[in-house]
């Protein structure tokens, strides 16, 4: 806690400073060659460095760069070649991860599916984007894909009944029983249990572990959550605060995402661990998933109420203490903030590898760019998600030889 409360004290502390930076020096540098400075505090107040994934900062780092007067031309040169290059092998596994998804046909047999291969892959390179991680970023596409698509299911698609039958079916984790359920629930079972114990026969070749048994626990863990908000609409449930972010940390799917995570990316895999991950919550796992939670609420839960969903976490904080939209929403801020502090402490103590530790924040890092103007999955072409993929993935950095 005594490291928590210094990190806060040398935010407050620094954002004052750059505050007073801007306001005693706007005038003066306006029209010099140093414009570059202004840009980067402003950035800096507004997206921290410590939030913001590498990749799209480097692309945004690189253009600033080329305004300094003293910058080193070859320099330059080199860091948009390797950007340049980087990308490029990015593209080439788009096409892949791409190959792979149309091969499903899940967008022909169920046309509900959104295509959203490209902004999953996006999250990945958020998380890895060096080249040597093309198999955890082959992964995790797929792994968010399958949670997009339950979660459309959870959402809007299945009945209460037939969620409760499919809930039950994957917890049991039997192909025997998918007769039981409709057409197009049996099609998305099969492909989440074709796709989840291919993950566990790869771990289990590479790493001598069985870790199906916690994939299947956190998968349910999962759907129980999902099934719970879908109750909530259904009844117009109004949870309290408390009840609704122990519901919705799970929901977040980001146990869900860390324990896959975790089992394909570290040597190591102890049965600690795993329980750690996927069932004790660890901080690091508790904190990210508050943040995902959190900033996803901000971003969606207006327009989701306008349609008719159950409350999140803004709603349910005004419902309980009587706090209006703007002082709810300035609460849920906080708790972000006091998350990631959770996450920076804990990245010096944590007993789980550095590599997972580090691998949790950048997912978080992933978050704060997707949900910062708004539902950047589920409308992507509206907060500005479509722009860094460009920027990311598909618009190399100009550069003279």
């Amino acid at each position: 806690m005594d490291s928590e409360f210094k990190l806060k004290e040398a935010r407050s502390f620094e954002n004052e400073r750059l505050t007073e930076f801007i306001a005693e020096n706007s005038t003066t540098i306006l029209g010099t060659n140093e414009t570059y400075i202004l840009d980067m505090v402003k950035r800096a107040l507004v997206n921290p460095y410590h939030w913001s994934t590498r990749r799209k900062e480097a692309r945004w780092y690189i253009v600033v760069y080329q305004r300094k007067h003293d910058m080193d031309p070859l320099l330059l040169k080199f860091a948009a070649l390797d950007f340049n290059i980087l990308q490029a092998n990015h593209q080439q596994e788009l096409k892949l991860i791409s190959s792979w998804w149309n091969s499903t046909e899940l967008m022909k047999q169920l046309d509900f599916v959104r295509d959203r291969i490209t902004e999953s892959y996006f999250w990945t390179i958020g998380i890895f984007y060096e080249p040597e991680f093309k198999y955890y970023r082959k992964i995790l596409t797929k792994l968010f894909m399958l949670i997009a698509i339950m979660d459309d299911i959870y959402d809007i698609y299945g009945t209460l009944e037939e969620l409760e039958i499919f809930t039950n079916v994957v917890e049991r984790w039997d192909v025997n029983l998918v007769e039981r359920l409709p057409e197009y629930m049996q099609i998305c079972f099969l492909f989440l249990y074709n796709e989840i114990n291919q993950i566990g026969y790869d771990v289990l070749r590479d790493k001598g572990r069985n870790i199906i048994p916690y994939l299947k626990q956190v998968w349910t863990d999962l759907f129980k959550a999902f099934l719970t908000e879908a109750k909530w609409y259904k009844t117009g449930h109004k949870p309290s605060f408390n009840e609704y972010m122990q519901n919705g940390l799970i929901s977040s799917s980001v146990p869900t995402i860390l324990l896959h995570l975790f089992s394909i990316l570290c040597d190591q895999i102890s049965d600690q661990n795993l329980t750690d991950v996927s069932i004790n919550h660890h901080s690091i796992v508790r904190s990210s998933a508050t943040i995902l939670r959190l900033a996803n609420d901000l971003a969606t839960s207006t327009e989701e109420m306008a349609r008719g969903d159950s409350p999140k976490s803004v709603q349910c904080y005004m419902y309980e203490t009587g706090a209006n939209e703007d002082a709810a929403r300035e609460q849920i801020q906080s708790m972000i903030i006091d998350s990631w502090d959770v996450i920076n402490s804990a990245a010096h103590t944590s007993s789980l590898p550095s590599g997972f530790v580090a691998a949790a924040a950048n997912l978080n890092r992933v978050v704060q760019c997707i949900y910062q103007h708004g539902d950047g999955h589920g409308c992507p072409e509206k907060a500005k998600t479509v722009d860094h993929i460009q920027s990311v993935l598909f618009n190399p950095v100009p550069f003279q030889m």
